[in-house]
């Protein structure tokens, strides 16, 4: 293959299968062989399902010689998280005590995209059932930026993959900031859909009414892609939309200049770079004549702070199978958050559950009057490893790291990450756009203008 394709985004490289400049044979071989010299470091990768992508590219090939071209994600190899089911390939969801568990078919999202004629490299890893922390047994992805900043949780591997060429396009989930985190830490794009846009049918949870599944790529353009091929109703989700999935590819360029909602005081919260990030980011947006106004929010950090009791009771619900019958397999941060639930107070739980309904009304209204609402993608500017020990469910890291991302997960509203600039060690920088309830054409034709006008989006880790 004489094109250099791993720093391609989905678009640019779809063309060059479509056209058969390349073939995703040529492309998946070049993506296992890249796999194999980086990631016994990055550790992105819990399964690589080698002979799986090379049979998926053949396919692609095979159908793309006939005429048969099934769209922009035909031929391009991704990754999924390692909760979503994948027909007869482990799916551990980052745990010990489910690390035989071989689904026997694929769940929804798994199947949509198989549909799409994407390739399959394999499972990246994640937090132990997609918390805060990894089991302490199995490996951490490395931030190919910087091996001592953290990667993110929950979707560590997704973002580490995708930052690093490993995978084109990745899935994450997304229960209190696990898009956007892994996103903003590892420099990629990420899009938490708004809830119930994307079918959960055929995941490992975390916590129902607040898990969100979406696409973590290099580019707002390549979101709008995979979320096109993952989007809609599903019968298997009785909580999935029935809403029309809009032509997201279609939708991507804006037809006014949207209105930023910036809430002062909630900002001046954040540390010092994170401050600054912000106001390089405003800076931008009124360079592209977006009008940027001052909001009052809500009180995002009472419901954040609520945020982890709250999934505490749904995941000791979701474990109650293995939990506390298995104990001693659990790593200390998810069982702290189910026994944290497990302890709740039902006349605590219900206060908690009308905080949440009145600041998910509270955004609604917010939303009624501008077209983004504008936060960092975490809380905490870049951090270190060592900053992040002790991130565990109730504490004030935990508090602070998820203070601007779980309130978006607890009104179920989409927001989409860019990637925003970089710290004075060079490591990256994330923003989120947050929109009203099923805006995601909105955010992401904003992205695309955002990313057209700077270039944080195309800088790459040196590995």
């Amino acid at each position: 293959m004489d094109i250099a394709v791993d720093s391609l985004e989905i678009w640019e490289l779809a063309e060059l299968i479509r056209t058969r400049r390349v073939t995703a044979t040529e492309v998946t071989e070049a993506q296992l062989e890249r796999i194999d010299a980086l990631d016994s470091r990055l550790l992105s990768y819990a399964v690589v399902t080698r002979e799986r992508a090379l049979a998926d590219a053949a396919a692609a090939d095979a159908e793309i010689a006939r005429g048969h071209y099934r769209g922009p994600l035909h031929g391009v190899p991704i990754a999924l998280k390692d909760l979503v089911h994948t027909e007869d390939i482990t799916t551990a969801a980052g745990t010990t005590v489910h690390g035989d568990h071989v689904p026997q078919q694929d769940g929804t999202v798994a199947a949509r995209l198989r549909a799409a004629g994407s390739v399959l490299l394999g499972k990246v890893r994640m937090t132990e059932g997609a918390f805060s922390a990894h089991h302490p047994d199995l490996p951490t992805p490395v931030n190919p930026w910087d091996a001592d900043t953290w990667s993110g949780v929950s979707s560590s591997g997704s973002g580490v993959s995708v930052a690093a060429g490993l995978a084109f396009g990745a899935l994450g989930s997304d229960t209190g900031g696990s898009i956007r985190l892994p996103s903003g830490a590892n420099g990629v794009t990420g899009l938490k859909p708004t809830w119930g846009r994307v079918s959960r049918a055929g995941i490992f949870d975390l916590a129902p009414s607040l898990d969100h599944l979406g696409p973590m790529t290099r580019s707002a353009r390549d979101a709008a892609i995979m979320l096109g091929a993952i989007a809609g109703w599903d019968p298997a989700d009785p909580t999935s939309s029935s809403r029309p999935v809009p032509d997201y590819t279609a939708q991507l360029e804006l037809d006014r200049a949207p209105v930023v909602g910036v809430d002062p005081a909630l900002s001046a919260r954040f540390d010092a770079e994170t401050q600054s990030m912000l106001a390089s980011v405003q800076s931008e947006l009124t360079d592209l004549g977006w009008r940027v106004v001052a909001v009052q929010a809500p009180d995002f950090m009472t419901v954040a702070a609520d945020w982890s009791a709250l999934c505490g009771v749904e995941t000791a619900l979701v474990h109650a199978d293995t939990y506390p019958s298995r104990k001693d397999e659990y790593g200390p941060a998810l069982a702290g958050l189910i026994e944290l639930g497990r302890s709740l107070d039902v006349l605590d739980l219900e206060r908690m559950q009308q905080r949440r309904r009145h600041f998910t009304g509270a955004m609604n209204r917010l939303m009624d009057d501008i077209d983004i609402f504008l936060l960092p993608s975490v809380g905490k500017a870049s951090p270190t490893i060592e900053e992040m020990n002790g991130l565990d469910a109730g504490t004030e890291l935990f508090e602070q790291v998820t203070g601007p991302t779980a309130p978006i997960d607890m009104a179920g509203l989409p927001s989409l990450t860019l990637p925003s600039g970089h710290t004075v060690r060079g490591t990256p920088l994330g923003v989120q756009f947050v929109g009203p309830a099923f805006a995601e054409a909105a955010l992401l034709a904003a992205g695309v203008a955002y990313q057209r006008a700077t270039d944080h989006h195309l800088r790459r880790p040196t590995l």
